[in-house]
């Protein structure tokens, strides 16, 4: 999404003038899944075409990277993740929300729907989402913009694979499900109750609208989520031309939280959330007020919510786990047209079946690399205080960790200096990171294994301590025994 994780119709740089939707709101209001036009789609013949020429490009020594398919790029045209071996739009996907549909069709599991929320609590429930992971953000930049201001936050809430959006009086609840080998599925749930005989609610897939905004450099460029900060006005509305952050975990606290509210301590590490800005101020970094909030109560009426809070821990994992997804996926899309690439190739050139090219090789190493610099934190800004939340997000957090023989878990936290009492992202034990493709995940692995034995002696691992690393092997080996392939 732009500076939320779930959505339609986000807004851009250049969002919306107050009193003008997206062009496309009204057709997403109706819920009908949006369709390419079949005079639009490649024929398999030109498919084939396509990916042969990119084939050859790569054999030729020039690398084009695939992460580089479907964005403005004139070989985007030549082979993307809306066809084969990807195709994005068409295959059939297996993530909680398709699970949960797939019960509510067959009448294992009913959402309750209550005048306040509509289907908010029912559908958290179901999905097992904590409420304490609630976060609040006030930009208008998604689909249901005309909803959100200052007065009237939109919710989120996830879990370690999905994200849920809600609106004070929203004709939707949104929905980012993470599928192991697609990425991020987007879905709508209508907020209206259904009438006696009528059909259960029903979740509506969006069919490539989203990708506007969820496939982009922004998200690594495959279908994904992000976090941004922004510089917002009084209605909620981005400051045009005042620029905006994608933030993760190597941000600088004073880039993070624009358009978002923010409760918890920071301390003298300033950001900024809980601000209003005007032209003239748009690059003045927040003030301790702004920083430590204990209560929303003075921005808005938080009786309307869940919690009365937007928790700041919350946030920072929301921040770390949204690129650590979209890096997991960009080595499962890369990998999966490398090698069908290069499989291609070898009738052509009497190669022997199964043979990998060398430059399908490279480029399932670069993928690799990247999915290491992620589960690592490398670059990750340093604290310079303690932070705390504000809830009990995280003690529910820590407490879903699987844990060693000495108590220790990828999900504590340290909160001190650093996100992670043990800087490796526990989405290492993820479905996606599980359905990789061997031949990346194996990679990952040995590269991975090397860093932690102390092997690898790359600085840019220098932000791990012997301590750490030799902890980090432990919890590894001993709860996740199925990582390490023969």
């Amino acid at each position: 999404m732009s500076d939320e994780i779930v959505g339609r119709c986000h807004g851009s740089d250049n969002a919306a003038p107050p009193g003008r939707a997206c062009d496309e709101l009204d057709t997403h209001l109706e819920g009908a899944p949006v369709q390419i036009p079949t005079s639009h789609r490649p024929t398999p013949i030109r498919q084939r075409i396509d990916s042969v020429i990119v084939s050859l490009i790569s054999l030729c020594g020039l690398i084009l990277p695939s992460m580089l398919f479907g964005t403005t790029t004139v070989w985007g045209q030549v082979n993307s993740f809306e066809r084969p071996p990807i195709d994005y739009l068409e295959a059939e996907v297996d993530d909680p929300v398709a699970r949960l549909a797939e019960r509510l069709e067959a009448g294992e599991v009913e959402l309750e729907f209550d005048g306040s929320h509509g289907y908010l609590r029912s559908v958290l429930a179901a999905l097992e989402i904590p409420i304490s992971s609630q976060t609040l953000v006030f930009s208008k930049t998604s689909l249901q913009l005309q909803r959100i201001s200052p007065r009237r936050p939109r919710a989120l809430y996830f879990n370690d694979d999905v994200y849920v959006g809600w609106c004070q009086r929203g004709d939707v609840l949104e929905f980012g499900s993470t599928d192991p080998q697609q990425g991020a599925i987007f879905y709508t749930l209508e907020q209206s109750p259904a009438t006696d005989g009528a059909e259960p609610p029903r979740f509506i897939r969006d069919r490539g609208t989203c990708l506007t905004c969820h496939a982009s450099t922004r998200t690594q460029n495959v279908p994904g989520y992000l976090v941004r900060s922004v510089f917002a006005d009084a209605a909620g509305y981005p400051i045009l031309g005042s620029g905006t952050f994608t933030t993760d975990h190597t941000s600088p606290f004073e880039e993070r939280w624009g358009g978002w509210y923010v409760t918890g301590e920071a301390g003298a590490m300033h950001h900024l959330g809980n601000r209003i800005f005007a032209k003239d101020d748009r690059r003045q970094t927040a003030t301790a007020t702004s920083s430590d909030v204990e209560s929303l109560d003075p921005f808005f009426t938080t009786e309307t919510y869940l919690t009365p809070h937007s928790d700041l821990v919350a946030l920072m994992v929301l921040e770390h786990q949204t690129q650590m997804h979209n890096a997991i996926t960009a080595a499962n899309y890369e990998t999966r047209l490398a090698l069908l690439q290069s499989f291609e190739m070898n009738s052509l050139l009497e190669r022997p079946e199964g043979f990998i090219s060398d430059s399908a090789e490279r480029r399932i190493e670069a993928v690799a690399d990247g999915v290491v610099r992620h589960l690592l934190m490398c670059d990750e800004f340093r604290l310079t205080n303690p932070v705390r939340g504000s809830t009990a997000f995280a003690t529910e957090f820590a407490a879903r960790g699987l844990r060693d023989s000495q108590g220790r878990s990828l999900r504590d936290f340290d909160l001190n200096e650093r996100l992670f009492r043990y800087p490796c992202s526990y989405l290492i034990g993820s479905e996606s990171f599980a359905a990789l493709p061997d031949e990346v995940r194996g990679r990952i692995m040995s590269k991975l294994t090397a860093v932690l034995d102390g092997s690898d002696k790359s600085e840019r691992f220098n932000h791990l301590s012997q301590n750490d690393r030799r902890a980090i092997l432990e919890i590894l080996r001993e709860t996740r025994p199925e990582l390490w392939i023969d």
